[in-house]
């Protein structure tokens, strides 16, 4: 008869859900456009920008550092005059404009240190940011080889061979895909099982529960299990067609263990989500608990910024969060090919804190129910 009112009253929420355009619109939109725009958008990439030259020095060298700027990160370089400079850059045509002075080629090989001058327009951050960085590199490289046709130069003792592994193509949109990914899977399951919550209290259905010969533990595993199922297709879906067929992201492990671990993550989150619709007696209330909650989970997981570079009370702080540790198992199958001998750790962790979220979830939900009869 548990087993049966388990299963009957999720079938209820999967109903429920059905009857929602709005949740199933938020469900296709996160899975789909928002994975795919999430991993194609990365703002930290310099990609065709806009660059323009004055070039008042007309030498072989200033034509080598024309010609440097090359896509992707640089559109191909406008060679424009002082007047033109200026005007190009208060229409916005033009993220970065190089003036390279007369001379430059003579005073360089005389041994002088001669300046050029970049003009950024600071409006695109992002662009200013990292472009001014890749411009100086270019500019000191073309430099210092063409210097060197004219001058010994000492010969470095060792040479530094690069190998890059799993992202050979250090490929950004692969490795924001899976994240995005993530992200979703989170903040889904988490609004679906605490609105189910919400809703059944703003409709009254709650009071037709408690009519019932349910149990508190039978409510909260049907929610558990009807909302994570639909993540856990709706992630399914994503990770095949958008992430693999779409983006043409390269997963190097087996999908059937990462969706074992999103199974015991989506047993944490669900939880977390119905121990949230607790405390929340509307959505926008529950909207503004999302926020204090899932922002630091998506910030402080390791997804966006390695955890190394965190400090340490803060690592040991997150190895609470079970986004941390489905951050960690999700990079190591999808990514390194990972067996479940390497992330089994995660496994327990994700389980452990699962189980502990359930039993707070289940003593706080109890309560609420109690005050409610």
């Amino acid at each position: 008869m548990s087993l049966s009112n388990i299963f009957q009253l999720g079938v209820k929420e999967l109903w429920s859900l059905l009857r929602d355009p709005m949740m199933l619109a938020l469900i296709a939109f996160s899975f789909t456009l928002s994975v795919y725009s999430g991993s194609t958008a990365q703002p930290e990439t310099l990609t065709n920008a806009p660059i323009a030259i004055v070039d008042e020095d007309q030498s072989p060298l200033s034509t080598r550092i024309a010609c440097a700027f090359l896509p992707p990160y640089f559109l191909p370089a406008e060679m424009v005059t002082h007047d033109e400079m200026d005007a190009r850059m208060d229409a916005g045509l033009d993220t970065f404009a190089l003036d390279i002075p007369p001379d430059f080629q003579r005073d360089l090989l005389a041994g002088r240190q001669p300046v050029i001058q970049l003009n950024v327009d600071a409006t695109r951050m992002t662009q200013a940011f990292n472009g001014a960085s890749y411009i100086q590199t270019i500019v000191n490289d073309e430099v210092t080889k063409f210097a060197s046709r004219y001058r010994d130069t000492q010969n470095i003792p060792i040479d530094l061979v690069v190998r890059v592994r799993f992202n050979q193509e250090l490929r950004k949109s692969w490795f924001g895909a899976v994240m995005q990914l993530i992200n979703q899977i989170t903040m889904l399951s988490i609004i679906l099982t605490g609105a189910a919550l919400i809703r059944e209290r703003e409709r009254g259905t709650i009071e037709h529960l408690l009519a019932m010969p349910v149990t508190p533990l039978e409510i909260m595993l049907s929610k558990v299990w009807s909302m994570g199922l639909v993540v856990l297709l709706a992630s399914t879906m994503s990770l095949y067609v958008v992430v693999q067929w779409i983006l043409q992201t390269p997963i190097h492990g087996s999908t059937s263990l990462f969706l074992v671990g999103t199974a015991l993550h989506l047993f944490a989150t669900t939880s977390l989500g119905i121990f949230l619709g607790t405390f929340a007696r509307s959505m926008p209330q529950f909207g503004l608990l999302m926020m204090l909650v899932l922002l630091p989970l998506q910030m402080l997981s390791g997804g966006l910024t390695p955890r190394e570079s965190m400090p340490e009370f803060i690592q040991y702080i997150m190895l609470a969060a079970p986004n941390t540790h489905f951050v960690m198992l999700a990079q190591g199958i999808l990514f390194r090919g990972a067996e479940i001998s390497i992330v089994w750790v995660q496994f327990a962790y994700l389980a452990a804190i699962g189980s502990i979220l359930f039993g707070i979830a289940l003593v706080r939900f109890r309560s609420t129910i109690a005050t409610m009869a």
